[in-house]
């Protein structure tokens, strides 16, 4: 083979060898166009997904506030029940002590009444047995 038959298959082969880079390098475009087609279609699905995730978590934040206002509002209302409960149950408290000790008291007084009758008709059944047995 000559210089110049080696030279022209040289070139030739050089020919077909940059033709496959370019069309290597066509593919290349291509995959990286779709790579980057896709990156940003997945970026601007996340952004909407985040975007969505963002105002769900501002409504639950929203419904945990106004539930906690609820509680608040029930917890305030219990508290003002037992309050008057209790303040009811004291007042009987004091209004049924109030009467024991009224009804104590009046007994005392009759007891001690009774006592000084007692006392005075003892007094009388002694002064008659007395007299009785002197006249015996």
């Amino acid at each position: 083979m000559t210089d110049e038959e080696l030279k022209r298959l040289l070139e030739a082969n050089t020919e077909r060898i940059e033709r496959r880079f370019d069309a290597v390098d066509k593919r290349f475009e291509t995959v990286d166009k779709k790579i980057d087609d896709t990156a940003s279609e997945i970026r601007r699905q996340f952004g909407t997904v985040l975007e969505h995730s963002d105002r769900e978590f501002k409504g639950l934040a929203e419904v945990v506030a106004l539930l906690d206002e609820k509680v608040d509002r029930k917890a305030n209302a219990i508290e003002q029940r037992m309050d008057l409960g209790f303040a009811d149950t004291q007042a009987m408290i004091k209004f049924s002590h109030a009467e024991l000790d009224r009804r104590v008291r009046y007994m005392e007084q009759t007891l001690s009444t009774l006592e000084d009758r007692f006392v005075g008709l003892q007094a009388r059944v002694d002064r008659l047995e007395v007299a009785t047995k002197t006249e015996n």
